[in-house]
């Protein structure tokens, strides 16, 4: 008779792998409509937004100095790397869910929960800080064609006589109700949004390549040296989060293991030029000390534009910026609800979360309690930090993926990848490594309200989650014909057996690599 240890405690099984697809007439399925074009404009979407509109500023200004594309380089490095770690994992697990999902695989249920209850943290103040900064920037552009709102509509409570930010409130409710009427609309939109920001961008860069000095390149290391363009690093990190909810589209693409991969590095890939770019421009056509004032360092490159006498510019950039921004909310409060919808349907959160219209296949009403609440925290706090903490979410899961890269190719190496994350294990390590660097730089203070988040998290975990998952409603069938580790009660095992082998589709067919 076998005695059951601590370890064999449902909170430690591993969901299975198995390589079918969801039956799409479920009535917890998605409808698939996103085509590789849509994700390569998704991950642009949630990457190019107030990152780059707001913190390239204070970077240069306070951190890296002349030396900002170093930063940007670095930062967009490292998230390359978990890049190709996402993209091998995306491919061979289409599923909702990203890193949690990934995470319930490798490492187990209680670690899972860990992850998702990050990622919830990452995308929900992603949404709540950048409609903080659409507000302002929205603000700015009235008050520059003589419009103003009351400051009490536009502060949150203890704040300049604020009462609400309104603005915030409201972007965050329309694009939630866009989600709501289904994905491929909001994709259309999403689409039409990150044009108009290519194109603002692009047209800064030309304008500032007619008005460069190079005598503002000198010194081109910051006074801190290496450890100011380290920390810089750290901050615009902010600026490249949101690629990865690319991979929370896994349930609605057509084709995923083709073209999540070239989502996701696709987009990175253009977002680090275009960012490196800008870097050379903004430092080449402002002295960097000057980004750091109290006039530019919430609209550098506008104030840029102003400097060199285009203020007709600076005006078309803060258009631009309002567009980049309501893209990454838009794409930020999708990947949150498909957080939501993916650990609902594995039983760690009410089912209330994966229930799914059918009318428009999509998760109608976690999509409007996310929205909400995160129109609530935009609207009535003041998130000082909120940028430190949204990095720290997001370096957790790429190191988790990565390590998960890692079990998946000792466990289970004869699985069929579509897309193999090169130069295994070095390019996860790697990616591990950058990451930890990263978090390190950041402040104590992010340290203490995270560990404080995922105590909270935990403490809801152990009171519903522990006593309501799959793992404890299921003895390792299926039922109702469901696929294993897809629908909403899959089985669950423990121990390196717990992956599927790829079984061939015919008689004929040879099992990949």
């Amino acid at each position: 008779m076998n005695k059951s240890t601590f370890l064999d405690h449902a909170m430690f099984k591993k969901k299975q792998i198995d390589r079918e697809m969801p039956d799409s007439n479920s009535s917890r399925s998605l409808s698939r409509t996103l085509s590789t074009f849509d994700l390569v404009m998704l991950g642009i979407g949630g990457i190019i937004g107030m990152g780059i509109f707001v913190l390239s500023g204070l970077v240069a200004g306070l951190h890296a100095g002349n030396a900002l594309p170093l930063s940007f380089v670095f930062a967009g490095v490292a998230c390359l790397f978990a890049a190709l770690c996402y993209a091998e994992f995306s491919a061979m697990i289409p599923l909702a869910g990203s890193a949690y999902t990934y995470c319930y695989m490798t490492l187990g249920e209680i670690w899972a929960w860990i992850i998702g209850w990050d990622l919830i943290l990452e995308y929900g103040l992603a949404v709540s800080a950048v409609a903080i900064g659409w507000s302002g920037y929205l603000g700015a552009l009235l008050r520059s064609i003589g419009l103003y709102l009351p400051p009490a509509f536009l502060n949150p409570p203890g704040t300049e006589g604020g009462i609400i930010n309104l603005p915030a409130v409201g972007i965050v409710l329309c694009l939630s109700l866009l989600l709501v009427r289904g994905t491929k609309k909001s994709a259309r939109t999403n689409a039409a949004i990150v044009a108009i920001k290519i194109a603002v961008i692009i047209f800064f860069i030309v304008l500032g390549l007619f008005s460069l000095n190079p005598a503002n390149w000198i010194p081109f290391m910051p006074p801190r040296g290496w450890l100011g363009i380290f920390s810089g690093a750290a901050i615009i990190f902010f600026a490249f989060t949101g690629f990865d909810a690319v991979v929370t589209a896994a349930e609605e693409t057509k084709d995923p293991r083709k073209s999540l991969p070239l989502g996701l590095i696709g987009s990175l890939a253009i977002c680090i030029i275009l960012y490196i770019v800008l870097g050379i421009v903004l430092t080449g056509i402002v002295p960097f000390a000057e980004l750091a004032g109290d006039n530019a360092i919430n609209a550098p490159i506008a104030f840029a534009l102003g400097r060199i006498g285009i203020p007709w510019g600076a005006f078309i950039v803060s258009i631009g910026a309002l567009c980049g921004m309501t893209s990454v909310i838009l794409v930020m409060l999708f990947g949150q609800s498909r957080i939501f919808f993916a650990m609902s349907r594995d039983g760690l959160l009410p089912a209330f979360f994966s229930d799914v219209n059918e009318k428009t296949r999509t998760p109608v009403k976690v999509i409007l309690v996310t929205g909400i609440l995160t129109a609530c925290v935009a609207g009535f706090f003041p998130l000082a930090i909120v940028a430190e903490l949204v990095n720290m979410g997001t370096l957790m899961a790429f190191a988790i993926v990565a390590i998960g890269i890692l079990l998946l190719r000792v466990q289970r190496p004869d699985l069929v990848r579509s897309f193999r994350c090169p130069c295994v294990p070095l390019i996860p390590l790697l990616c591990v490594g950058t990451c930890t660097f990263l978090i390190l730089n950041l402040s104590s203070h992010a340290h203490l309200m995270f560990i404080l988040w995922l105590a909270l998290g935990l403490g809801l975990y152990f009171l519903y989650g522990v006593h309501n998952g799959t793992a404890r409603t299921m003895k390792g069938t299926c039922t109702d014909g469901a696929v294993a580790g897809v629908s909403g009660n899959p089985p669950l095992v423990t121990g390196p057996e717990f992956l599927v082998p790829d079984t061939p589709r015919n008689p004929g067919q040879q099992q990949g690599p």
